[in-house]
């Protein structure tokens, strides 16, 4: 029954998929191809040499992509401080306000990221929404926080807040309050019980969260370009002025398989740590 439960659904996500290797794996093979191709071709029908990836070092396009990594790490670490407890109301405490709350911050995800991002502009930068009142009322005015890696690190918190928060609360909903209890009456002291029941049992949902925010947080550009002033370049940066104003289509392939690598390296590596069947609620 369960082999033929298991043909069942292997047919069922054949045309998913087939959809999936067209829209996904075929373009990435294309870049693939393109990122081994001499410089500003247009055509994968040249003589492969490789000199977009000799490029990435000797022109310092390896700074962006520490600059990228490090704020990408640096928000992800931020997240996890800032949305545990909240995730923890969410899912053990708040009770039917907790639908309100998912409501409200999903709705947010409806408004674009560039708009949000200006919202920040309009509302921290010199005579802005903050600045300009408190010193026609005090007389005393601050220098904007925007235009610097802080401004740039708080932008990717407040946008990818949700995808740390939702598997965060999934994560320690799965912690069972018996569990708990059982520790606690051991004699475990609160920090006890945080750091070898609540830490463990809700791995799975912060290694989600954590990738969903890492691997989207290293890709981004929106915040270096809007709140940052470009006071960093961001290898998405590059990438996207490579294939645009450059016209050097194997150069820009060459910058996205370097990122798409270590990215990918990284997220198999947290794959590797989730349960699973855990997660969907599956037997074993």
């Amino acid at each position: 029954m369960k082999s033929m439960d298991r043909k069942l659904g292997m047919l069922s996500s054949l045309p998913m998929v087939i959809i999936l290797f067209i829209a996904f794996l075929a373009p990435l093979v294309v870049v693939a191809l393109f990122s081994i191709m001499p410089p500003k071709v247009f055509s994968l029908a040249n003589i492969p040499d490789f000199s977009a990836y000799s490029v990435f070092f000797s022109q310092g396009y390896y700074k962006s992509l520490l600059w990228s990594l490090g704020m990408a790490f640096t928000s992800t670490v931020i997240l996890i401080i800032v949305c545990w407890p909240l995730a923890y109301g969410m899912a053990k405490v708040f009770g039917r306000f907790t639908l309100i709350l998912t409501i409200a911050i999903v709705m947010s995800l409806f408004v674009s990221e560039n708009i949000r991002l200006f919202g920040w502009v309009l509302t921290l930068m010199k005579g802005g929404l903050i600045e300009g009142p408190l010193r026609a009322w005090t007389g005393v005015g601050f220098d904007s926080p925007l235009y610097g890696v802080p401004s740039i690190i708080f932008g990717l918190v407040y946008v990818y807040l949700p995808f740390m928060l939702f598997p965060l609360a999934q994560g320690i909903a799965m912690v069972s309050d018996d569990t708990r209890q059982a520790a606690a009456d051991l004699g475990a002291t609160r920090w006890q019980v945080f750091t070898q029941i609540d830490i463990p049992l809700a791995a799975p949902g912060i290694v989600v969260g954590s990738l969903l925010s890492f691997v989207l947080a290293a890709g981004a550009v929106a915040e270096s370009k809007i709140l940052g002033g470009q006071a960093v370049i961001a290898i998405a940066d590059d990438v996207e002025t490579a294939f645009t104003f450059g016209q050097n289509w194997p150069l820009g392939s060459a910058l996205s398989m370097i990122l798409i690598l270590i990215i990918g390296g990284l997220a198999l590596l947290g794959v590797n740590r989730i349960d699973l069947d855990a997660i969907m609620g599956r037997e074993r």
